[in-house]
């Protein structure tokens, strides 16, 4: 059933980089600019490697058993081991690029998905049979397969966020029900970040922001939020660090109240700088 995760995960990722309207900005995120010399360059890569992704997941679908979509997913799985070691020497804050929402840093998590993606390209190459006839022979081996592996890759993707998030999704928020019952009131972190990438707030200053989520602290109801970036001046890029700050009870189910501040403040100088759309 190796075939059908494989194209799961990179249908997912590659159509995450196609669709994205946002695309230089996540560019701007990842060490591809170091690497390709540009955020236009880095763009252009993140939306081949996006066809490409849709292209080998549509072909392990239709054609499992057929050598060429197994060697090609083993191919790009090495290129993104590849590519994953390099950013974390030349850009180790930077974020992994793996989705085009994706604002994590290049973890452990991010070398085990695309060994995963290397690896089942090769047992692809020894399929002795299409993933429909193996799940028409043992539908609930096959089942709980596809299960176990769907939930692993889900972990590997977004780790314990992404459980919070799915748990959200299926059972509601319960802030809510702890405001109405007077219980503690206290938003997760994760929630918040999720707000925040939805903002016009996130949207001006990503093209600067080169990390995921670099610290955080709670202060008079407001939640402040730590990215580190970078900021083009005639001698280079210069380091920021980029401070966002919210309601600290705001959540996607309950989006009211401040509005999203943003400051962006030069590393060395620490002079605040203009923040510009």
């Amino acid at each position: 059933m190796s075939p059908l995760l494989l194209a799961g995960l990179l249908g997912w990722t590659g159509l995450a980089k196609l669709r994205s309207r946002s695309l230089l900005a996540q560019a701007g995120r990842t060490a591809l600019p170091r690497l390709v010399r540009g955020p236009r360059r880095a763009a252009h890569v993140l939306r081949a490697s996006g066809a490409a992704e849709v292209a080998l997941a549509a072909a392990l679908v239709a054609a499992p058993e057929a050598t060429a979509p197994a060697v090609g997913t083993a191919l790009i799985g090495v290129a993104f081991l590849v590519y994953l070691g390099a950013a974390k020497a030349v850009a180790p804050e930077s974020s992994c690029g793996c989705t085009a929402n994706d604002t994590q840093p290049v973890t452990w998590r991010s070398f085990a998905r695309a060994g995963f993606v290397a690896g089942g390209g090769v047992v692809a190459l020894g399929a002795d049979e299409p993933w429909w006839s193996t799940l028409a022979d043992r539908p609930l081996p096959a089942l709980a397969l596809l299960a176990a592996g769907a939930t692993a890759l889900a972990y590997l993707s977004g780790g314990p966020v992404a459980f919070r998030r799915l748990r959200l999704r299926l059972l509601g928020n319960p802030l809510s029900r702890d405001a109405r019952s007077g219980g503690p009131h206290r938003v997760p972190v994760a929630a918040s970040v999720e707000l925040l990438e939805r903002s016009l707030a996130w949207e001006t200053v990503s093209p600067l922001i080169r990390s995921g989520l670099v610290e955080h602290w709670d202060e008079d109801g407001w939640r402040f939020l730590h990215y580190t970036g970078a900021r083009g001046s005639e001698g280079g890029d210069r380091p920021v660090s980029v401070l966002f700050a919210m309601d600290a009870t705001a959540h996607l189910d309950r989006p009211a109240g401040q509005a999203i501040r943003v400051s962006v403040v030069d590393q060395e100088t620490e002079e605040v700088l203009p923040v510009t759309a």
